[in-house]
């Protein structure tokens, strides 16, 4: 069954690595996390879980002529960052893109960005008051919708297709060569001058065929492709697949989060933005599974949840090597930090902890599911939260007291559930360990052994 096993996976695993789009797509999006991050601090500064913080901000006004408080100051950060996330999903998508295209980095996100906004739609729906009348209109401007959650996809497509059209048309030949001694940046800029004019022309004619038939390329591609995969990725057994797939990955020593992420993390992390409007506006609607469900319940303390298995390493195990690798894993474990149990224990390639290490986050999955959907515990508000964030303060920060109770909970369930395997690991190691003292007795010499009588 593991020859069977490693005979699919390990393919998989080495095509998905290798896949040019999806490494792009996963280089791309580290760019604006640390952005979401710090926007996360100010926009949980902004809704601390304290009765009356918000209220007590509402009343401190720093601008008196237009009323501004406190409040709507802490909050421009996070919607600095969030509102106009996918602007920075274009842009770090494009150049991670350009360099597996091998061309220009820079360019390559600019002309992509450049794209994006050309086929975006200007225009901007609300109500105006005329005289003592409030009417709807129609008013120039770019959408947050579209710069948000709902245009990251849209962002993805185009990355990928301006840069093949400006790469295309650099290997071509098409580009404008300038005379030695010209400074290396001005060579650069006229270089990119005509492809970037044919990635416009493209991108324009695209807008052009899109508008006489009175829609635009956002629309049409939120309602049939995004819409759908984000209804797909917001289910119990989307979720509990892939994680199966991640573990398996992580049991062959493959970075599984990186393999199974490239293509599921997009989803996630547009399902928490969505989640974070939610909770901001009260407009769409909330989801279970996001980017901050994958984290900070699915799968806390690393792949596999191994927190629970450390402990269970310090109070069950006896054997110097599993008990001396809790204590040195334990403080990177809180940390969700779990290299030192993955390749230490090992976790790879050892079929006596293959079950639990995906039973243990498949478990968490579903009874966070069951009790987020049955209201028992909030869904998470969708800020994002480091992922080093210790357990019990990070749940406490996703949904309140009672998600932290819920992680609790699920550290002591997965306990229970890795101890009888790690126990069968230590009961080996204590055998090993009592075969090697006695080696080492038996190779000892004592004086008590010499005898003088035949000298």
């Amino acid at each position: 069954m593991m020859k069977k096993l490693e005979k699919i996976l390990m393919p998989l695993a080495e095509a998905i690595g290798r896949n040019k789009y999806l490494v792009s797509v996963r280089d791309g999006f580290l760019v604006s996390t640390p952005l979401l991050i710090a926007g996360s601090i100010f926009l949980l500064i902004a809704n601390f879980p304290i009765p009356g913080w918000t209220e007590i901000l509402e009343k401190i006004v720093i601008n008196s002529a237009t009323g501004e408080t406190l409040a709507s100051f802490i909050s421009k950060p996070s919607s600095a960052t969030f509102d106009i996330m996918a602007i920075f999903a274009v842009m770090g998508i494009a150049y991670s893109f350009a360099r597996q295209m091998k061309t220009d980095k820079i360019f390559g996100a600019a002309v992509a960005l450049m794209s994006w906004f050309l086929i975006m739609p200007y225009s901007v729906t609300g109500t105006v008051e005329v005289g003592k009348k409030t009417v709807d209109a129609t008013l120039a401007g770019i959408p947050l919708g579209w710069v948000g959650a709902k245009g990251i996809f849209v962002g993805i497509i185009v990355a990928f297709v301006s840069v093949h059209i400006y790469a295309w048309v650099e290997k071509k030949g098409w580009v404008i060569k300038m005379p030695n001694g010209v400074p290396p940046t001005v060579v650069q800029s006229f270089a990119a001058l005509i492809p970037a004019t044919v990635v416009m022309g493209f991108f324009f004619l695209l807008n052009l065929i899109f508008g006489y038939f009175q829609t635009n390329v956002f629309q049409i591609i939120f309602e049939f492709l995004q819409t759908p995969l984000l209804n797909l990725g917001d289910t119990l057994g989307a979720m509990v697949i892939a994680y199966i797939f991640l573990h398996l990955f992580w049991f062959f020593g493959i970075n599984g989060g990186s393999v199974v992420g490239a293509v599921f993390n997009p989803i996630l992390q547009t399902l928490a933005i969505e989640n974070l409007n939610y909770f901001k506006t009260g407009e769409g609607q909330g989801h279970i599974i996001c980017q901050q469900f994958q984290d900070l319940f699915a799968t806390f303390g690393g792949a596999g949840s191994t927190l629970s298995l450390i402990i269970a390493m310090l109070f069950f195990c006896k054997s110097k090597r599993i008990t001396e690798l809790g204590k040195l894993a334990l403080v990177p474990g809180i940390f969700n930090i779990n290299e030192p149990i993955i390749f230490g224990l090992p976790i790879v390639l050892n079929p006596t902890m293959l079950i639990p290490f995906i039973l243990v986050p498949t478990l968490n999955i579903v009874i966070s599911y069951i009790a987020m959907s049955i209201h028992l515990v909030p869904i998470c508000n969708g800020i994002q939260i480091p992922w080093t964030t210790p357990l019990i303060i990070s749940g406490f920060f996703a949904t309140n007291w009672v998600g932290a109770i819920l992680q609790g909970l699920l550290l002591i369930l997965g306990v229970f559930v890795y101890m009888p395997f790690i126990k069968i690991m230590d009961k080996q190691y204590l055998e090993d360990e009592a075969k090697a003292n006695e080696a080492n007795d038996d190779d000892d010499i004592s004086l008590d052994d010499i005898s003088f009588d035949d000298l």
